[in-house]
C-alpha cells in the first residue's frame, strides 16, 4: 500500500490565500478599481488571516514528513524551503496585524504592502524549493 503524505495537498491553502491577498492588495492601488473593490481591505484581511490559519496544519504536516528526508542535499533544500516558508508566515502574520484597528481591516499603507510583497517573495522562493524537493530529490513521490 503506497503512503500519501499530506503536506502537498495542504500547502495550496496558505499559498492561493496569501497570493490573492497580496493580489488584492496591489488592486486596491489602481485607480479606477475602486468601484470594483469596495471593502478590499476587508478579503485582504480575510484571506491573511485564513492563510495563516491553514498553513499551521500544513507546517504540521510538514514537519511529520522531515524525519523522511534523507542527510544531505535534500536535507539542506529542506532547512532552507522550511525557513523561507516560516519567513512567509511571520511576515504574513505581521501584515496581518498591521492591517487591523481591532478588528477592522484598515486599508494598506506602505509599511503593510512592503511586508505583503516580502511575504510574497520568501513565497515564491519557498515555493520554488518545495517543488526542487519533489522534482529534483524526488520527496513525497509515492
Amino acid at each position: 500500500m503506497s503512503r500519501h503524505p499530506l503536506h502537498p495537498a495542504l500547502v495550496h491553502f496558505p499559498v492561493a490565500c496569501w497570493s490573492l491577498g497580496v493580489a488584492v492588495d496591489a488592486a486596491s492601488l489602481v485607480p479606477g478599481l475602486a468601484p470594483w473593490l469596495v471593502g478590499a481591505e476587508g478579503w485582504s484581511a480575510g484571506l491573511f488571516a485564513t492563510g495563516c490559519l491553514m498553513a499551521v496544519p500544513a507546517m504540521l504536516a510538514g514537519m511529520l514528513e522531515l524525519p523522511r528526508i534523507p542527510e544531505g542535499p535534500a536535507l539542506r533544500d529542506t532547512w532552507a524551503h522550511m525557513a523561507a516558508m516560516l519567513t512567509a508566515f511571520a511576515l504574513f502574520g505581521g501584515r496581518l496585524l498591521l492591517g487591523l484597528d481591532g478588528l477592522r481591516p484598515l486599508p494598506p499603507g506602505g509599511f503593510a504592502l512592503t511586508l505583503g510583497g516580502l511575504g510574497f517573495a520568501a513565497l515564491a522562493a519557498g515555493g520554488w524549493l518545495g517543488g526542487r524537493l519533489v522534482y529534483h530529490h524526488g520527496i513525497g513521490r509515492v
